[in-house]
């Protein structure tokens, strides 16, 4: 069985965990094993199977979408897996690096991240990301590739549950918040996103 390692308070953890569970792939989850050493930057997760480990959270669950002939997640058409793909690694560069330092800051006061500037510009890099989400939302009408859930929410999905659960003061943005309802409907979601994790 499919074997997931590290600890599910990290988001590319959940993001592992939401994904089978959309996809249908049972596995188990362990917050350490062995193979956790095969991931020469030392982060989680690391996936386990058979005799095949990989590491980085986008690529597993990309291996997991292709791996399950009955997913829906990534469209087989080359340009509307494109624009999957896309979004996934908009959230894995451009939205990602607009949070971290406010998230560090604000969430888990890291002392490392304690300048009031740069926890300034965080914030509204961070904003201006969302803002071209909910750009994006209101083309669409329902999720970030499209109008149907796509494995691109999940990356996605997460870090919109980190905007929600920030405590500090930001803009309302009608469409992000009506997608967060929509994934909410989601069970997988309430387990790994929405579970009060931060």
């Amino acid at each position: 069985m499919l074997r997931i390692l590290g600890k599910a308070a990290s988001i590319n953890v959940r993001k592992v965990l939401w994904a089978c569970e959309e996809i249908g792939i049972a596995y188990t989850h362990a917050d350490d094993g062995p193979e956790m050493a095969q991931n020469p930057n030392g982060l989680v997760p690391v996936m386990v199977d058979g005799d095949f480990v990989l590491w980085e959270s986008n690529s597993i669950i990309r291996y997991l979408a292709n791996k399950s002939a009955a997913h829906t997640l990534l469209p087989a058409e080359p340009q509307r897996r494109a624009e999957v793909d896309r979004w996934i690694d908009w959230q894995a560069t451009e939205f990602n690096s607009a949070w971290r330092y406010a998230f560090s800051a604000i969430v888990r006061r890291n002392l490392a991240f304690h300048d009031a500037g740069e926890i300034e510009a965080s914030k509204k890099q961070w904003t201006r990301m969302v803002a071209i989400l909910d750009g994006q939302l209101a083309r669409t009408g329902g999720h970030a590739a499209g109008a149907a859930f796509t494995l691109a929410d999940i990356p996605i999905g997460l870090s919109v549950n980190r905007w929600f659960m920030t405590p500090f003061e930001r803009p309302a943005f009608a469409h992000v918040e009506a997608y967060y309802e929509r994934l909410s409907q989601r069970p997988a979601f309430l387990r790994h996103g929405r579970n009060g994790i931060e």
